[in-house]
C-alpha cells in the first residue's frame, strides 16, 4: 500500500469533511499516478488468498470501483477520505477511468490512522448510472454489502454494490455505507486534456486517452473479459 500521501488526506480531512481542497493544481501526472495505483490495487486484490470469492466472481460485475489509498482518521471527530477511479464494461469493451473522490463524516470514540484499499463490484446498470450524477450515497442511492472473505466463502450478497478492503491501521474492519461520491472534475480534466463528464467517460464512452488503456482497461480486460 501507498503511505507518501497519506499525510496529505489526513490535514484535508482535519480541515473539511467530506469536501477535500485541491492542495494544487493537478496534473496529467498525478492523474496517471491514480490511474497506476488502481492497476496495483487490482493486482493486490487479485493475488491475495483471501480473495478467493472477488476472484471467481468478479467477472459478474458490470463496473468497479478502484480505490487505492482511503485514509481513516480520527479524534473523537473523524472520517475518511480518497480519491476512486471507475471502470465500466462497455458494448465495445471496458470504458474508463473515471475518477471521484469519497469521503465520510463521523463521530465517536475513536483515535488513529487507517488506509485502506478498497474495491467495489458494481453489480446492476442501476447503480452505474446513479454514478452519472454529481453525487451518489452509499447505502443511500443504492444497497451495499461487504464481500465474502476466505475458504469456502458464502453465496453472493444481495447488494447493488459488493465491496472488498485490504486495510492496514487501527481501527478493525471497514464499512462504506453512507461514504459520498463525487466526481473529480479536476482529475478527469487533466487526464483527458480537456473538460469531460463520468457520462462522456463511461455511459458514450467517447474520452479516450493512450494512458487509460495500457495499464489498467488492459488489465481487467484481460482478467474479466469484455
Amino acid at each position: 500500500m501507498r503511505h507518501p500521501h497519506g499525510i496529505r488526506w489526513i490535514l484535508a480531512l482535519v480541515l473539511v469533511l467530506p469536501s477535500y481542497p485541491a492542495l494544487a493544481a493537478t496534473s496529467h501526472s498525478d492523474a496517471a499516478n491514480e490511474v497506476a495505483a488502481a492497476g496495483k490495487t487490482l493486482d493486490d486484490f487479485v493475488s491475495d488468498p483471501d480473495m478467493t470469492w472477488f476472484r471467481e466472481h468478479a467477472k459478474e460485475a458490470k463496473g468497479m470501483m478502484i480505490c487505492s489509498q482511503v485514509v481513516k482518521a480520527g479524534f473523537i471527530f473523524g472520517g475518511s477520505g480518497g480519491r476512486c477511479v471507475l471502470v465500466v464494461k462497455g458494448e465495445k469493451g471496458w470504458n474508463g477511468p473515471a475518477f471521484y473522490t469519497t469521503g465520510t463524516a463521523s463521530a465517536g470514540f475513536q483515535a488513529g490512522v487507517q488506509e485502506s484499499q478498497i474495491i467495489g463490484l458494481l453489480m446492476t446498470q442501476k447503480v452505474i448510472d446513479s454514478l452519472m450524477s454529481s453525487e451518489f450515497k452509499l447505502g443511500g442511492d443504492a444497497s451495499v454489502a461487504a464481500g465474502p472473505v476466505g475458504a469456502g466463502a458464502a453465496a453472493t450478497p444481495n447488494a447493488s454494490i459488493i465491496y472488498y478492503s485490504r486495510s492496514k491501521g487501527l481501527y478493525g474492519g471497514v464499512d462504506i455505507t453512507g461514504a459520498v461520491l463525487k466526481p473529480s472534475e479536476d482529475y478527469n480534466t487533466a487526464y483527458y486534456g480537456k473538460p469531460v463528464t463520468p457520462i462522456d467517460i463511461i455511459a458514450k464512452g467517447t474520452a479516450h486517452t493512450k494512458e487509460a488503456w495500457t495499464p489498467l482497461l488492459a488489465k481487467v480486460t484481460k482478467l474479466y473479459g469484455k
